[in-house]
């Protein structure tokens, strides 16, 4: 009887060990990586008048993303900015951005991504749908993403990468409704973000 036990218990260990060796390299490949503040920024431009266009960028973006190089839809991003970091170098607009006439900043601090899902878009290109919340108002939208770039290790032994990822949305769609008569509904977003992933010997 034990023998048996013993017999089966040696089966099941190699019908595991068969299992896990398809499995456990799909896994191995997904890598987290998370954004570097002071090398990453979200600019915006938005038309003025119907004759200009206005560019700005708020200065203060974190997150992370994870993604396996072999297989695109297990790419995924969280990424957060800081309303109030609002900067199109004019301060009497900037201070009208974070008033409740826009962003509200006091009463809603931050705009976030969250990813659902994502597909290649042909070689180094991606399709991240997720959803974007603005103003407190959570829509889907479709990032059109350049990268990620390869791998560039730094004097510590830290990897980095680069990407830039772009969409556009219409701002009353999220409540953000000021100066109709002036100021575009269209909103052009571009996030380029350098992403870091430390060193074994960092961790």
């Amino acid at each position: 009887m034990i023998r048996k036990r013993v017999i089966c218990l040696a089966a099941v260990s190699c019908v595991l060990l068969f299992i896990s060796s398809f499995i456990s390299p799909a896994f191995a490949q997904v890598e987290t990586w998370k954004i570097d503040p002071a090398h990453s920024a979200a600019q915006f431009a938005v038309r003025h008048l119907g004759i200009s266009t206005v560019r700005g960028e708020f200065r203060k973006v974190s997150g992370s993303a994870s993604f396996d190089p072999a297989d695109p839809s297990k790419t995924s991003l969280e990424a957060t900015i800081d309303a109030a970091s609002v900067d199109t170098r004019v301060d009497m607009r900037d201070n009208d951005l974070r008033s409740p006439n826009f962003l509200d900043v006091q009463k809603y601090p931050t705009i976030t991504f969250k990813s659902k899902r994502a597909e290649s878009a042909g070689p180094g290109r991606l399709k991240i749908t997720g959803d974007l919340t603005i103003h407190g108002v959570a829509k889907e939208v479709v990032l059109d993403v350049d990268g990620p770039t390869a791998a560039v290790k730094d004097p510590r032994g830290n990897f980095h990468v680069g990407a830039s990822a772009s969409t556009t949305i219409n701002r009353k769609d999220f409540g953000v409704n000021g100066a109709p008569s002036m100021v575009s509904d269209e909103i052009s977003i571009t996030i380029d973000a350098e992403l870091v992933k430390n060193s074994p010997a960092a961790q």
